[in-house]
């Protein structure tokens, strides 16, 4: 299977160099049998949404109400690509939200930052039998509004809308990031250790066992279904 890879962001600092960047890591998160190619979107670049049979949005610093020139054209690109399976990741399940009738905004509980656990309140059938999952988490915006024609799938008390599967297309996203390491998402927290709540509480959490594998097994299952 053939994925694009829309990539709205990199990692800060010099973590691409140590850790490589997010087309990387979500090609290592889908393993073999996928081919990837990645767009810079946010220098402007879009496929035509017929060219891949799937697609995937990776996290960005940005917010989807930012007033960046990348921003509504890929929006607009989420709208068109109705036939394309697609898997938002962070930033990607905020814009998809937001492009097909949600709102996102920045959260007034602040940052979300390590393992973060949720629970699973609706079972796809590209899902297994799990009724709970902890995932690396970092984000200050989250979706408000749950965009119509879509079902949560996992929730917690701090993202109510964690995970969406969208009834109307073949959609899945989510706010957490299964494609984070524990040692990424550690040098991330570093990177932010002014400003994000209890960062070494954080930090900590992340030495906890995740459900990043089992994560990824779902998308798999869900772009081969």
């Amino acid at each position: 299977m053939n994925i694009g890879i829309l990539e709205t962001g990199r990692p800060p600092g010099n973590l691409a160099e140590r850790f490589g960047d997010y087309p990387a890591m979500f090609a290592e998160l889908l393993g073999p049998g996928f081919e990837t190619e990645s767009y810079d979107v946010a220098s402007g670049e879009l496929p035509n949404p017929a060219t891949h049979n799937a697609y995937l949005i990776t996290g960005s610093p940005a917010g989807v109400y930012d007033p960046l020139p990348w921003i509504e054209p890929l929006e607009e690109f989420i709208r068109a690509a109705k036939d394309s399976r697609m898997v938002g990741i962070c930033f990607g399940h905020q814009v998809m939200a937001e492009a097909l009738g949600g709102h996102v905004e920045k959260s007034d509980k602040g940052w979300g930052a390590g393992l973060h656990n949720y629970s699973v309140v609706r079972r796809e059938p590209w899902m297994d039998g799990a009724d709970g999952i902890a995932v690396p988490a970092s984000h200050q915006d989250q979706v408000v509004i749950q965009p119509p024609n879509t079902n949560i799938v996992a929730e917690s008390s701090f993202t109510p809308f964690a995970a969406l599967a969208w009834t109307d297309r073949p959609a899945i996203s989510f706010q957490f990031h299964p494609e984070f390491a524990p040692a990424f998402a550690k040098a991330l927290i570093g990177r932010r250790y002014d400003i994000v709540p209890d960062p070494d509480a954080a930090i900590a959490s992340l030495d906890a066992p995740n459900d990043n594998v089992r994560v990824a097994g779902w998308i798999r299952r869900f772009l081969q279904a």
